[in-house]
């Protein structure tokens, strides 16, 4: 029996040799999608495996079956989605993916603790995602304590409402209600003098 290491290295190779399997007429119908599916057609040339055209896949172009679903370093992928799911992880014969969906605090923690916890990280570079989270962590924080900073000091700036006494008793930096109430006071002065 051949060993895992040289059954990964047999895929890989195997891998160099392999066409892509790609849908038939994806090039003429931009609707379709380039994911493979069986040609149907009566005439298809594909399906009848004409000299020259694209190949369909075949029992041919498998990957040896010792090593199926294994990542490149020969691990089997875990998907995880939470704290809980690292608990069941056998270190020595997989690895862990983080799933997509998951938020940057969740990511942090789980990558503390599979460091801690020596299981290895096959979606990311373990070390640079936790500098990454934790500056952008910081960079808010600072942001948030320097808008904090500002709203305080524009209250402070806030001052009374002030008013400036000429000929007609002009109103600057009020309220709505400040200048109705300013303004009733100049019309009754001046209905007063009238009287």
């Amino acid at each position: 029996m051949r060993g895992m290491k040289e059954l990964l290295e047999i895929r890989e190779n195997l891998k160099g040799y392999k066409p892509d399997f790609i849908r038939q007429d994806t090039h003429k119908r931009s609707r379709l999608s380039l994911k493979w599916r069986k040609p149907k057609g009566l005439h298809s040339k594909i399906r009848h495996q004409f000299k020259g055209r694209r190949v369909m896949p075949s029992p041919g172009y498998k990957s040896p079956k010792g090593v199926k679903e294994l990542h490149s370093s020969g691990l089997r992928m875990v998907h995880v989605f939470s704290l809980q799911s690292l608990n069941n992880v056998n270190k020595d014969k997989e690895g862990i993916v983080i799933a997509k969906n998951v938020g940057d605090r969740a990511r942090l923690i789980i990558l503390k603790k599979a460091k801690e916890m020596g299981i290895k990280v096959l979606n990311l570079n373990s070390d640079e995602h936790i500098k990454k989270i934790e500056e952008a962590f910081n960079s808010r924080k600072t942001k948030s304590s320097d808008k904090a900073k500002s709203s305080k000091q524009k209250k402070d700036t806030k001052k009374e409402p002030e008013t400036k006494k000429d000929s007609g008793e002009k109103l600057l930096k009020l309220s709505d209600k400040d200048k109705k109430e300013a303004e009733k006071q100049e019309k009754d002065k001046i209905l007063t003098k009238r009287e």
